[in-house]
C-alpha cells in the first residue's frame, strides 16, 4: 500500500497506472481520507463490495424479520398500512 497525500495526487499518471493500493491522507491536517483501488485490483475489489453490500442487507432484513416476529398482524386483524 502506497501512502499519498491530496497534493501529491496532482501527479495522476503514477497513481493511475500503479499496481498498489494507495491510502490518501490530507497532508496537512493528518485526516484520514480514503483509498484509492487502481483498475488493476478491480475483479476483487468489486467482490469484496459485493460481499459488503450483501451484508448488510442481509442484516437489514435481519432486523426486519425480528420486528415483524414482535409484532405479528393477527387474523380478523388490521394492518397498519404498510
Amino acid at each position: 500500500m502506497i501512502e499519498a497525500t491530496l497534493a501529491s495526487l496532482r501527479n495522476l499518471d503514477k497513481f493511475y497506472n500503479a499496481d498498489e493500493i494507495l491510502h490518501i491522507y490530507d497532508g496537512r491536517k493528518k485526516d484520514d481520507i480514503g483509498y484509492f483501488v487502481p483498475k488493476y485490483f478491480q475483479k476483487e475489489f468489486e467482490e469484496f463490495v459485493q460481499t459488503v453490500e450483501k451484508k448488510k442487507k442481509l442484516n437489514l432484513l435481519k432486523r426486519i424479520r425480528t420486528a415483524q416476529i414482535k409484532d405479528p398482524i393477527e387474523e380478523g386483524s388490521e394492518t397498519d398500512g404498510f
